[in-house]
């Protein structure tokens, strides 16, 4: 799993993950996904973005605690466990 492509700093989009080196947000890439977004509509829409960049994205959901650092991905988790 690529990490080193995810940056926090809380004076970048106020501490929230982002890929490195922009202020791309992983939740909005997430998002995206989660919306129907494939691969080439995140590159063409972000051209700073790259295949491992959203790989890298996808695989913060895998890493401990990222339930709440993927936003989107929570308000998903909540909704269904509401049921």
């Amino acid at each position: 799993m690529t990490t080193n492509r995810i940056a926090m700093s809380p004076k970048v989009m106020m501490g929230k993950p982002v890929i490195r080196g922009t202020r791309i947000p992983v939740e909005l890439i997430l998002r995206k996904l989660g919306e129907g977004a494939i691969e080439t509509d995140l590159l063409d829409a972000y051209p700073r973005l790259t295949k491992a960049d959203i790989q890298a994205a996808i695989g913060r959901l895998l890493l401990p605690g990222a339930l709440f650092t993927a936003g989107s991905f929570l308000l998903i988790w909540s909704d269904h466990n509401a049921w």
